[in-house]
């Protein structure tokens, strides 16, 4: 008898699988990642199945694959006026941690926690560490794929755009713009994440609402920075907001579970 893939070591099965499937991606005719971007889009994936199993695999694939496909949405026409994404939207590395960072911090968190390998907080607390963990990583990619799907359809159908500090007109890719239909768009995305994270067991049916509320707040705060402070520092890259935009939604998220059930 064949053993199941629960029984299998999950470093080997996610070694494996992402060994098969990223090679495919390789060869691909339409490329996803740079080469480089691929080895790191492994060393991500492989932490996630080894941490998190297929489950939170699903989230982060949901992700890569919805955030890729939206950034090929009017591409030819981003591309004329140029604020598209280089390389034709394909992947680097900064790509990779900028997007997954928290996400991939908060997966080795609960997988240290469950192995045993720090001290273990006390089990009568409620959220659980792990449940909040599970939360914050759902919630970091619920918030990137939000500000992904408000950039990229606002700088392809914004009808209006507006700099979020002034509410003055500027034009579309402007760092700090938003336009309705980037931020209803946004929304939908963040919906759709966290109803993969709730579906797949990672988060409860209010868990939902949680991730939803911290990437509106996250992205909305990520659109400030990119306003007031992305163009004074050399070091605060497009990537280095994602950081902070994911950790943004995570920890917002994270504060919206712990207050509800002290409350309750």
């Amino acid at each position: 008898m064949s053993p199941s893939i629960d029984s299998v070591n999950p470093w080997l099965v996610g070694i494996g699988l992402n060994t098969i499937l990223l090679g495919l991606a390789g060869i691909a005719p339409k490329k996803l990642l740079t080469r480089t971007g691929l080895f790191h889009a492994w060393l991500l994936a492989i932490i996630i199945w080894g941490t998190l199993g297929w489950q939170g695999y699903a989230v982060v694939m949901f992700y890569f694959l919805v955030g890729s496909g939206v950034t090929r949405i009017g591409m030819a026409q981003k591309e004329a006026e140029g604020i598209a994404e280089k390389r034709s939207g394909a992947r680097g590395p900064e790509n990779v941690w900028g997007s997954a960072l928290t996400g991939a911090l908060c997966a080795l968190a609960v997988g240290l926690l469950n192995s045993g390998l720090i001290i273990p907080l006390p089990q009568s607390l409620v959220p659980s560490p792990q449940s909040l963990l599970l939360l914050g990583y759902v919630a970091s990619f619920s918030t990137k794929l939000a500000d992904t799907t408000a950039s990229e359809v606002g700088k392809a159908y914004g009808k209006s755009t507006f700099l979020i500090t002034t509410f003055q007109p500027v034009p579309r890719g402007t760092e700090g713009a938003v336009s309705l239909e980037g931020t209803l768009a946004g929304v939908v995305a963040s919906v759709a994440i966290a109803l993969v994270g709730w579906g797949v067991g990672l988060i409860d049916i209010l868990g939902i609402a949680w991730c939803v509320l911290a990437a509106f707040i996250a992205t909305n705060l990520e659109s400030v920075i990119g306003a007031t402070l992305q163009s004074k520092y050399t070091w605060m890259t497009n990537e280095v907001v994602n950081i902070f935009n994911t950790l943004i939604g995570a920890i917002a998220a994270v504060i919206f579970a712990w207050v509800w059930v002290i409350w309750h």
